[in-house]
């Protein structure tokens, strides 16, 4: 029995962390499958994505579901939709890292077993977080600037006029005490 406390408040943004397990670097390199993992679980859980960025073995997202129970479903689905659908070839090189207990629990070995989930507070929580999530690639050193990289929201939010297309080029202040990796 899980001893997680969910908070859930209807019509709030949740800020989500999905990390591969032993952060393989699978998400990049199987993008289309990630893409339509979310497409396919859209389709039964209406939601909203405000803000993401992928990186090779973690994402991190704001969702706004149409039912706001529905968020850990979300998150299950995607995770099993990918899971169940991820070359063969991937799923025995890593099913040969888990432990009997592991099996036993029906563990693929793709995904880390729990997420990280954040309700939004308010609105400069949710800016602080959106924010987060496009300099990550950045804090990472994938890249210099947050514009060069592809997997994330960053350039639509440049075309809604809520970024600079510079923005994160230098240090951001206003993301201190955000650490979700």
């Amino acid at each position: 029995m899980s001893n997680y406390r969910r908070m859930f408040l209807e019509g709030t943004p949740y800020f989500i962390t999905l990390v591969t397990f032993k952060r393989r670097s699978l998400l990049i390199d199987y993008i289309s499958l990630l893409r339509k993992s979310f497409e396919y679980v859209s389709n039964i859980n209406k939601f909203e994505i405000i803000a993401f960025v992928i990186l090779p073995d973690h994402l991190h997202m704001l969702i706004k579901p149409e039912d706001f129970k529905k968020y850990p479903d979300i998150i299950r689905q995607i995770k099993t939709y990918f899971t169940k659908h991820i070359d063969n070839n991937i799923k025995k090189n890593v099913e040969k890292d888990l432990t009997a207990s592991q099996l036993r629990k029906g563990e693929k070995g793709i995904w880390q077993r729990r997420y990280y989930e954040h309700t939004i507070r308010n609105i400069k929580d949710l800016n602080k977080h959106i924010d987060y999530i496009h300099y990550n690639p950045v804090k990472h050193d994938l890249v210099k600037c947050v514009r060069e990289w592809d997997y994330s929201s960053f350039t639509d939010f440049v075309k809604n006029g809520i970024y600079d297309i510079n923005w994160g080029s230098g240090n951001i202040n206003d993301i201190s005490g955000l650490d979700y990796e």
